[in-house]
């Protein structure tokens, strides 16, 4: 590959309008909007109450990109456009793309990435005024859309996770934050003998109750709304974390230790589930965490680093998926 070739391919990875255009269609529902029936600029830009002129620069770029098509009248989706239509199977693309939801107005923190160099905080509150958890609170909508956010990106896993694991060692797991409660009732349904407890905010811990009832596990288990920093429901034998800790900066991450710690019973296990760097974690994921939570993937040393205070030990680090570990705690002798 020449200089020149180079060069172009950098400044093609570089290039802002790619991604923003694809964000822009999604949240338009242009990809479904033209999917059997095409339109004209103007038609769309009457129904959409956008600006005709600047609406067909859109979708030229669009054609480009082989999006949609053009015909001598209007435009219509391809079959390659088509990935972006709410059924196209790939609800996780769909939701992380739409400006108006939790995680597609997350990653427009990335413009402030320098900021998050530079200081090594989250730029999320630079854009927006106040941190990604304070948005959620203050926007149903948004805590909604990140629910569901959690619910695709791990659901495809959720096999993985249930079989690569021994849970049926524990009578009772406390899951801590977890969230609409796919994982624990996954994990209950295969082992008939474990009761689990969830804790997790409202109104997401309503809908736990409604997943633990689509499994017919509702007699094994209870929810708690609540936050993971305050005291967890105590005497437990596992406190399971699923992408809770690298959501946050080290002090944070050490006060929701600390709480699961105060709680477990004295013989009880701390079961953290997440990417790990160097082993199951991608670099721009961790960028991610950076830019939007102040978190970070960790490595293993991190964790045991992580652990220490608390009197956790690692025992032992399993390879559930392609993406995730189980990293298992347990309470050092006479903490």
């Amino acid at each position: 590959m020449g200089n020149d070739e180079n060069r172009n391919s950098i400044r093609r990875m570089a290039g802002l309008a790619t991604p923003m255009a694809l964000r822009v269609a999604v949240t338009l529902g242009l990809p479904d909007r033209l999917l059997d029936n095409g339109a004209s600029v103007d038609e769309l830009a009457v129904e959409l109450n956008v600006a005709a002129v600047a609406l067909e620069l859109l979708l030229d770029h669009l054609a480009t990109l082989g999006i949609v098509e053009r015909t001598s009248t209007d435009y219509r989706t391809t079959e390659y456009g088509a990935n972006l239509c709410v059924d196209s199977g790939d609800d996780l693309t769909n939701v992380l793309l739409r400006l108006d939801t939790a995680g597609g107005r997350a990653e427009l923190a990335f413009v402030d990435l320098a900021h998050s160099i530079a200081t090594g905080q989250a730029a999320y509150p630079r854009r927006y005024g106040r941190d990604f958890w304070a948005d959620l609170a203050e926007n149903p909508h948004l805590r909604k859309t990140f629910d569901q956010q959690m619910t695709y990106r791990i659901r495809a896993q959720i096999p993985q996770i249930v079989d690569g694991f021994d849970w049926s060692r524990f009578s009772r797991i406390v899951d801590v934050g977890g969230g609409r409660g796919d994982v624990l009732a996954a994990i209950l349904a295969a082992h008939p003998r474990t009761h689990g407890h969830l804790v997790d905010l409202d109104p997401t811990a309503t809908e736990a109750r409604r997943t633990f009832s689509a499994h017919d596990v509702d007699e094994r288990t209870q929810v708690t709304p609540g936050s993971f920093f305050d005291p967890l429901p105590a005497g437990a034998d596992a406190y399971l974390l699923v992408d809770i800790l690298h959501d946050w900066d080290d002090d944070h991450a050490h006060r929701i230790l600390s709480r699961c710690v105060e709680a477990a019973h004295p013989a009880g296990r701390v079961l953290v589930v997440e990417p790990v760097a160097g082993r199951r974690a991608q670099s721009e994921i961790n960028l991610a965490m950076l830019v939007m939570f102040g978190g970070r993937e960790r490595r293993i040393d991190e964790f045991r680093a992580l652990g220490s205070p608390h009197g956790l030990v690692l025992d032992a680090v399993t390879d559930l998926t392609d993406e995730r570990c189980l990293l298992e705690f347990r309470l050092a002798a006479g903490r």
